[in-house]
């Protein structure tokens, strides 16, 4: 095989793994594997300003696309802005395939300038973490971490590429990588007795995250639920696991503290786990949440977060998707006419349930609402939403609810920043689909240079502030902080409120190349839902609350 550069074959390795668009910031240290992207035919550099945002926008198309995405960091300085982002794939398995260059191998005794110990900054927000140092292993490393970021669970992998090995000649072979099957099936005589146990509950309760999304899941995961008439909570969920209007769905567990969980299970008597661990807060319960006796099944084809923090009865490290599917089987032949029909009168009872609260629900006539209400009636639902609104959410999808997969994504992970970039990425992956990102305006001030990477690149993505002047979410929680220890509730911290100076986010909008404007009253959010839709690029609507 004819050598060529192995900056050159490099590139070829890419898009033999489906990788042929990349994410980034350059940096003198990848100046010539950027000069070879730069040439190269089918392959597209989309260009961030800061790595935070690149790595948003990564991880947003990876989340459209349901694939990998390809991400270049500038060596250390670059890998280390990026760290908070990549923590939010590492936590949401994300499969990113993240490169960074270094100057190379032959300057490594000379504690040169920028030279850092790539591999050890990476390696606590990857799965994998690696540098090449042999030209003869270039693409072989490649794959390696390209196969892993895409095998469950998935995750962001890192390889350091220094120059002076991309320089090289390189024959390696240009194949693209194997990536294992994964849809493994429990035996007959596990879902046996997984169903045994929870047939018999009077108050079962299933708790599900994105293992189900990623397993394609949704259905299998409804007619389980449905046969036992068990409530649903959805855990580590940023994605759409159950539909939203399902009457058996009740909601988000949170993600802050460990008593509020405790609460929602502390009755149930059968409990099935399925594609998350239990739970994941901040502040997490210590003991065990769930009642003495209670019978508990977990599922998940990631075995490290089968009985992670609290003892099961039968854990199965199995696709959810295949085990779903024989689990909802044997319960069908299970159940007997008497369980059956307590099921159905829980589901009725929920359904009910349901109906009334949305009988009761009342528009507040605010800004927020009236745009939100006014763009699902123009949509008709018909968007993707990525939705770091925080304190906001509850409203967002009250109007928007989250139906159909691939239609929400939800921030996860804990650091600000995820709303616009995730829309960018998003948007670029589904060019066909209305995109609208919700942030706080202060998340969308961690990233708000997405906005001129949209307007350069041609992204058409939306973008809407839910504009409280603070950090709502903090106020929040210090309050659960002081009823807990008994404090007496006063001033909230400064630090949580950003009303001074004013933030003109309409006219920061504009000066990246994005239309903007800002919405006060109710009759403006209105127009502002028109304004949006038919501008010709990326828009953004500042909503005051």
């Amino acid at each position: 095989m004819e050598a060529t550069p192995g900056r050159e074959r490099l590139i070829e390795q890419f898009k033999a793994d489906g990788l042929n668009v990349m994410f980034g910031n350059p940096g003198t240290v990848e100046q010539g594997f950027l000069d070879a992207v730069d040439a190269a035919e089918d392959f597209t550099y989309i260009l961030a300003l800061q790595e935070t945002v690149a790595a948003g926008i990564a991880d947003g198309y990876a989340r459209a696309t349901g694939g990998a995405a390809l991400l270049q960091l500038h060596s250390g300085v670059g890998l280390g802005n990026g760290i908070g982002m990549l923590y939010q794939s590492l936590r949401g398995h994300t499969p990113l395939v993240v490169v960074a260059g270094d100057a190379g191998v032959r300057y490594d005794a000379m504690d040169a300038q920028m030279a850092s110990d790539l591999v050890a900054m990476a390696k606590p927000v990857t799965k994998y973490a690696t540098r090449v140092t042999d030209r003869h292993s270039v693409l072989r490393t490649v794959r390696r971490a390209v196969k892993i970021a895409l095998t469950p669970p998935r995750g962001p992998v890192f390889v350091a590429l220094p120059m002076d090995v991309l320089d090289e000649l390189n024959s390696e072979p240009v194949l693209p990588a194997t990536v294992p099957l994964t849809d493994v099936a429990p035996s007959p005589a596990s879902v046996g007795r997984a169903a045994e146990l929870l047939a018999s509950a009077q108050r079962p309760v299933v708790l599900v995250g994105d293992g189900v999304a990623l397993s394609g899941a949704q259905n299998e995961l409804a007619a389980v639920v449905e046969l036992l008439g068990a409530d649903v909570y959805e855990v580590d969920s940023s994605e759409v696991n159950i539909a939203a209007s399902h009457p058996l769905r009740r909601g988000q567990t949170g993600h802050m503290f460990g008593p509020h969980s405790k609460e929602l299970v502390g009755d149930a008597d059968g409990v099935l786990i399925v594609g998350t661990y239990v739970f994941p807060e901040v502040f997490p319960e210590l003991e065990n949440p769930f009642r003495a006796g209670a019978k508990v099944v977990h599922i998940d084809l990631n075995a490290y977060e089968i009985a992670k923090n609290h003892p099961v009865d039968l854990g199965l490290a199995a696709d959810p998707k295949q085990a779903l599917r024989a689990l909802a089987g044997v319960l069908d032949r299970l159940l007997s006419p008497q369980q059956r029909a307590a099921a159905s009168a829980r589901f009725d009872a929920r359904t009910r349930e349901r109906a009334r609260e949305a009988q009761a629900a009342t528009d507040d006539g605010s800004p927020m609402a009236v745009f939100l209400k006014t763009l699902a009636e123009r949509t008709g639902g018909d968007l993707i939403v990525f939705d770091e609104a925080l304190t906001t959410s509850p409203l967002v999808t009250r109007y928007l609810p989250a139906e159909r997969p691939g239609d929400y994504h939800l921030t996860r992970g804990g650091s600000l920043g995820v709303g616009f970039p995730g829309a960018v990425g998003a948007k670029l992956a589904r060019p066909d689909r209305l995109v609208v990102g919700f942030a706080g305006d202060g998340g969308s001030m961690y990233t708000y240079q997405a906005l001129w990477t949209a307007a350069r690149h041609g992204i058409d993505a939306k973008f809407v502030v839910c504009n409280n002047r603070k950090y709502r979410l903090l106020d929040d929680n210090i309050a659960e902080y002081w009823r807990e220890r008994d404090i007496p509730e006063h001033g909230f911290p400064g630090s949580f409120d950003l009303s001074h100076p004013e933030i003109d986010f309409a006219g920061l909008a504009r000066s990246l190349g994005a239309g903007g404007m800002r919405v006060e009253k109710p009759d403006e959010a209105v127009s502002a839902v028109g304004r949006m839709l038919s501008h010709p690029g990326p828009f953004l609507v500042d909503i005051q609350i």
